[in-house]
């Protein structure tokens, strides 16, 4: 892959495409009676609008803003918009309770908090609260900022097994290396409609829904909010969509939800959030004549590892690094594994797609390295293919509904919860191919009262589904928690 060109922006890079057809439809928002739709001419110009009024409130190059918005088209015109001005812009989910801000305000100290109406903010900001959008966007246009690619574009904010999130700051050229995933996972061209399921502000929205469809110059379809996953089939056909991403749980909605999926424009499916088993992908297979293809990825480094139309997965593996990709299988010092062997699926420093690093107490990222390696914590071993097979993560990460959550994140929520001695949680499989969170606890604390305390301090996806009260958690014999042995009981019991 070509070097990152320079001086560069995100959002020039992601709006050049559609510069050639300004006329043609960069995004339709699929309600049940009509489509809103934005030209790119359109879009650009929100963009630059969105930009000249972050500019003319003063906030200084390289400035973070917290972005609270909501589910709609101006999440990512504001997320390019900062980007375009030279601010480092910083996506939270909708759902995220005060005390999940909270955490995060310090952690960020952002300058800045772009708010839409009645989206939750931290308690007690010292930084503006910009709640005006259409008065901000009511100046003029700016351009776009130009520098060097290696500086920082955006922050996200990922769980880690401290259970704490933390942010992971990318720089300009994320969006530069994204395009190995025109290929290698999605067989992107201008000609696609590319309907993901998925809501604007979530980030697998706007990267693979959203920003790599623009940088293409193809059309990006996103179902208006409240659409439910069974209404996609109609979608699809309507609005001739090319490609449909998601995670698995949609598409097994899709051939539950008995609507005919005789869909003649569909090219493929597009899965990633969790793991996509085999037998979903064959029955959706069977039911459209499209295939799914799935990929690997992370917060740190978006997805790397996938199947594609060229290169399809072989049966019962991820798929194969995207061409370009700098990835190995190593050990714990970082030595390669032999192929065939269980190892830490790793990143090289010098893959253009790697984050800059967590971001530190000092304000500056952090990247953690074992030698010239970023190990993910994914564990895989290599076929002779060149294919890699998932073996589940060194740590407990769950995963469950397309989010990736540290359950230690959710049992700190309730550490002073009246009655609970201690607690666990974990993800229970409840019948084919679903899992819900559960928290087992030892105490004399009421399941109601638990629920409630966690509708207060945990986003909507993070809260369990189930309380089950146990005499006493497993533990090992040097007395840590054994969280296998606990889903073992929990299955026992269900």
């Amino acid at each position: 892959m070509q070097p990152c060109p320079a001086p560069f922006n995100l959002a020039d890079d992601v709006l050049t495409a559609g510069r050639a057809t300004p006329d043609k439809i960069a995004l339709a928002v699929l309600g049940p009676a009509r489509a809103e739709r934005w030209s790119y001419a359109r879009l650009e110009g929100a963009v630059r609008a969105m930009a000249g009024g972050l500019r003319a409130s003063g906030l200084a190059p390289g400035t973070r803003i917290m972005l609270r918005l909501g589910n709609d088209a101006t999440f990512p015109v504001a997320f390019l918009g900062a980007i375009a001005a030279g601010l480092v812009p910083v996506p939270t989910a909708q759902g995220l309770s005060i005390a999940e801000l909270d955490a995060m305000y310090p952690l960020l100290s952002p300058g800045a908090i772009l708010a839409a109406p009645g989206v939750s903010l931290p308690s007690a900001p010292v930084c503006p609260v910009l709640d005006d959008l259409e008065g901000l966007m009511a100046g003029p246009a700016a351009g776009f900022t130009l520098g060097e690619p290696d500086r920082p574009a955006f922050i996200v904010f990922t769980s880690g097994s401290s259970g704490r999130p933390k942010p992971v700051v990318h720089a300009h050229r994320a969006i530069w290396a994204r395009r190995m995933m025109w290929d290698g996972w999605y067989g992107l061209t201008p000609a696609d409609r590319v309907l993901h399921a998925g809501a604007f502000n979530w980030t697998f929205t706007l990267g693979t829904g959203l920003l790599d469809p623009w940088a293409m110059g193809a059309t990006a379809l996103i179902p208006a909010p409240g659409t439910p996953p069974e209404a996609l089939g109609l979608l699809l056909k309507r609005h001739d969509a090319t490609i449909l991403a998601a995670v698995p749980g949609v598409f097994r909605k899709l051939l539950k939800s008995g609507t005919p999926l005789a869909l003649p424009k569909l090219r493929h499916g597009l899965s990633a959030g969790e793991k996509l088993s085999e037998a979903l992908r064959a029955q959706w297979q069977q039911a459209t004549g499209c295939m799914i293809h799935e990929a690997l990825g992370m917060s740190e480094c978006s997805t790397f590892i996938s199947g594609s139309p060229a290169r399809p997965a072989p049966l019962g593996s991820l798929g194969f690094p995207q061409p370009g990709r700098r990835i190995a299988v190593i050990d714990e010092t970082g030595a390669p594994r032999p192929k065939g062997e269980i190892g830490i699926l790793a990143v090289h420093r010098d893959e253009p797609g790697l984050m800059l690093g967590y971001l530190g107490a000092d304000g500056e990222a952090q990247l953690p390295l074992t030698g010239e390696w970023f190990a993910t914590g994914d564990l895989v071993r290599e076929m002779p293919d060149g294919a890699l097979i998932y073996h589940g993560r060194r740590d407990d990460i769950l995963t469950t509904g397309g989010y990736r959550i540290a359950p230690v994140e959710i049992e700190a929520a309730f550490h002073d919860a009246a009655g609970l001695a201690e607690c666990a949680a974990t993800a229970l499989p409840v019948k084919a191919e679903t899992e819900v969170l559960v928290l087992a606890y030892v105490g004399t604390a009421d399941a109601a009262d638990l629920s409630a305390l966690a509708s207060t301090r945990l986003a909507r996806y993070k809260q369990p589904r189930m309380y089950i009260a146990l005499p006493s958690l497993p533990r090992s014999a040097n007395g840590k928690l054994d969280r296998k042995a606990l889903l073992a009981l929990l299955k026992d019991r269900s």
